[in-house]
């Protein structure tokens, strides 16, 4: 594993284990952390003060804004039907398939080992649980979880600025009870 020279790092990026992630093609922004066993893809973005979580998988066609918090072991797609053959049996290659692109926008946060299907918006300061298996856009300030994700509850916008540690007691258990009701 290795960071290869095509790689695009902002000033003060962080990457924990140097020797313990693949990063190829794609661009990183300033001040963004990177834990171990991370693979993100050529022609990704990810953008400045993110954290990426270890054992994370960004493929390419991702582009994720600032801010963003990827929570450990997080797989995003890039293929709706993948296939390592051709109907004539030959192995598939770049010209056989189109990437799909997905998108986080910023100040989203994505739980561990969630799954995201290609060709969604996670919108802005949204929280996907973890586990959950994203399959259509989420919209901007809302909370999602399951499989597949669904809207338990919105993500108050505190001047501009939605942070779980400024959610009242009143909040996260209405939070907890949703949670519990979809299960």
């Amino acid at each position: 594993m290795a960071i290869a020279d095509n790689v695009s790092l902002g000033q003060d990026v962080i990457i924990f284990h140097p020797h313990l992630v693949n990063l190829y093609g794609c661009e990183i922004g300033d001040e963004t952390k990177i834990g171990s066993f991370v693979e993100i893809q050529k022609n990704v973005i990810v953008g400045a003060k993110c954290k990426v979580s270890s054992h994370s998988f960004i493929c390419e066609g991702v582009i994720i804004e600032d801010e963003v918090f990827i929570g450990h072991g997080v797989m995003f797609t890039n293929d709706l039907y993948p296939r390592a053959t051709n109907a004539d049996s030959s192995l598939k290659n770049e010209t056989d398939w189109s990437v799909i692109k997905t998108y986080v926008k910023r100040r989203a946060s994505i739980g561990s080992n969630a799954t995201i299907l290609p060709g969604v918006t996670i919108g802005e300061n949204a929280i996907v649980g973890a586990g959950a298996v994203v399959t259509h856009d989420i919209p901007d300030y809302t909370i999602v979880v399951g499989v597949p994700a669904k809207i338990i509850g919105n993500v108050p916008n505190l001047g501009g600025f939605a942070h779980s540690s400024l959610l009242t007691k009143s909040d996260n258990i209405s939070v907890l009870k949703a949670i519990k009701t979809e299960f």
